[in-house]
């Protein structure tokens, strides 16, 4: 999937101090943390980027309006440590980061993100085509900023394949599919399909906001859709889709029955 970028946008890497400083403040707007406390500091940019990694800025005519920052691994592979961009251009700013690592040999980028924002599950894992492979209890532990205080930070690690994106999977009956778990708004919080290839799960509408007016209820959530993931993935389920409605699908391959082995003439 590819789309053209919308006029007057244009995207580079960034290497100066001062650029990396702007970068610096955008994150700190957008972690809403004070810029004296950005989350990732300029200087801790400026030794990435010396390092040999990147730090894409994207610029609305003059005004910087997103940026990432990305490190190349070991196995032709990269790790995007942070991107934020305002609504419609995170698309092109990750674009932007996958070209940087396909020119440098790398055959996927993984990265983490807040399995409870649904609008983040469905950017990555239905437009740009990622899957979740991994979920992370806790993973940074306490997080001080006007976004994740207050709350456990899990955290779901995609996996993006960089030449060949997936088809995002939202196959399967849900509704049909019997209820096993109960959220905590007293609706449905998962279902799973009697072939046991499909598990889904829901999550709320806005946990940002959640997270502000009702804390409590808001943890409730993190440990109740952490109980769902972390089941399915220890059985071998993957996340493949996020649809529009705030359900997630993790799907698992069909496994092949094992042909029986003949018992040798004696």
């Amino acid at each position: 999937m590819t789309l053209d970028r919308p006029p007057g946008l244009t995207i580079r890497t960034v290497h100066d101090v001062a650029g990396l400083t702007a970068v610096a403040d955008h994150f700190s707007d957008v972690w809403q943390t004070p810029r004296t406390s950005p989350p990732y500091p300029a200087e801790v940019l400026r030794s990435l980027v010396h390092a040999g990694g990147a730090v894409h800025a994207a610029y609305d005519g003059t005004r910087l309006a997103g940026a990432s920052a990305a490190v190349f691994g070991p196995d032709r592979a990269t790790y995007s440590l942070v991107a934020a961009a305002d609504q419609g251009l995170g698309y092109h700013v990750k674009q932007a980061q996958r070209a940087w690592a396909l020119d440098l040999g790398a055959r996927t980028m993984r990265w983490t993100f807040d399995p409870l924002i649904g609008r983040n599950a469905r950017f990555n894992l239905a437009k740009l085509g990622a899957t979740g492979t991994e979920y992370l209890v806790d993973f940074y532990g306490p997080m001080a900023d006007g976004v994740n205080d207050g709350d456990e930070s899990d955290r779901l690690t995609v996996t993006w394949d960089l030449a060949r994106p997936q088809t995002p999977d939202e196959t399967g009956d849900r509704e049909t599919a019997p209820a096993t778990h109960t959220a905590p708004d007293g609706g449905t919080l998962a279902r799973r399909d009697p072939a046991d290839l499909y598990v889904w799960c829901r999550v709320p509408d806005d946990i940002v906001k959640l997270r502000s007016a009702d804390p409590r209820l808001a943890l409730r959530w993190r440990h109740a859709v952490r109980e769902v993931f972390t089941e399915a993935f220890a059985q071998g389920f993957t996340a493949t889709g996020m649809s529009r409605d705030g359900w997630y699908t993790l799907t698992r391959k069909a496994q092949k029955p094992q042909k029986r082995r003949k018992d040798s003439a004696v």
